[in-house]
């Protein structure tokens, strides 16, 4: 129901976005696309959302800024470190017996979980079996998980969390830090796929045998979060994990029968046997 001209305004630029671009965010959460909207009519100095739908419709070097109002960019290194633990000692176990792996990194951001994962597998022996797929809708948060430079600040809270997720080794050993940054060894690319990917509108990656979409879901509505949940049922291989957020469930998802809990405390799931 529209309730105001703002709540109208807001319904016709997100239909815009999808017609013009074909970026979706018609389901996502409209408390918080609103709370994103409004921040980015502002900072970008629009007096209306009318304003900033016009400009962005005929101006499409404006739309990079918009997606990044729109699509949530925070994230650390090994964040909730006990889902790391649990995925070390629970999880990996079970991915050792297979001979290749592919793991799906959803909703990737700026790639700091993808590089949490490369490190976690290699410490663990599996890397050189892994390929791991980086997917975002936000062309330049692939640009920075490709590039793989984080700022120096935040490599303290990282190397912590990398300590409390088991780490057998020092974060150290792969970045070098120079003018403020640390720039992230090349090798824990080499098998790494970047790719634009909505799972909104788009389809599914096949054989999957661990995907982690964390701390992305709680921005969708009910429809999208099944239509999400959905997808990573399908791309699963037989007896696959599935790694959700602190925040996230699927309790009421109408995929829930497909899966079965691993590790409760930690949002992992494992696909039934087909």
């Amino acid at each position: 129901m529209i309730d105001t001209t703002e709540d109208l305004e807001i319904q016709l630029l997100l239909e815009a976005l999808y017609h013009r671009y074909h970026y979706d965010f018609r389901h996502y959460a409209r408390a918080s696309i609103k709370r994103r909207l409004l921040q980015a009519r502002e900072q970008m100095g629009f007096s209306s959302l009318s304003a900033l739908q016009e400009r962005v419709l005929h101006d499409g070097s404006m739309l990079p800024r918009l997606l990044g109002y729109l699509t949530v960019q925070v994230s650390e290194m090994f964040r909730d470190p006990s889902y790391f633990l649990a995925l070390r000692e629970q999880v990996l176990p079970h991915l050792r017996t297979y001979p290749s792996l592919k793991v799906w990194i959803a909703g990737c951001s700026a790639g700091e979980e993808l590089y949490s994962l490369a490190i976690l597998f290699k410490e663990e022996g599996l890397y050189d079996r892994a390929l791991f797929y980086a997917t975002d809708i936000n062309p330049d948060a692939l640009r920075a998980a490709e590039a793989a430079v984080y700022p120096l600040d935040q490599i303290r809270r990282f190397t912590e969390n990398h300590q409390k997720s088991g780490g057998r080794s020092s974060l150290s050993d792969y970045y070098t830090a120079d003018y403020g940054r640390a720039a992230f060894d090349s090798a824990l690319r080499a098998r790494a796929v970047f790719s634009d990917h909505s799972l909104v509108t788009d389809e599914v990656f096949s054989e999957m045998h661990l995907i982690s979409c964390r701390n992305v879901m709680i921005y969708f509505d009910r429809a999208l979060q099944d239509r999400a949940v959905g997808l990573f049922k399908d791309s699963l291989a037989r007896d696959g994990f599935l790694g959700l957020g602190a925040k996230e469930s699927l309790r009421f998802s109408e995929h829930l029968s497909a899966f079965r809990e691993f590790v409760p405390e930690e949002k992992i799931y494992r696909r039934k046997g087909r």
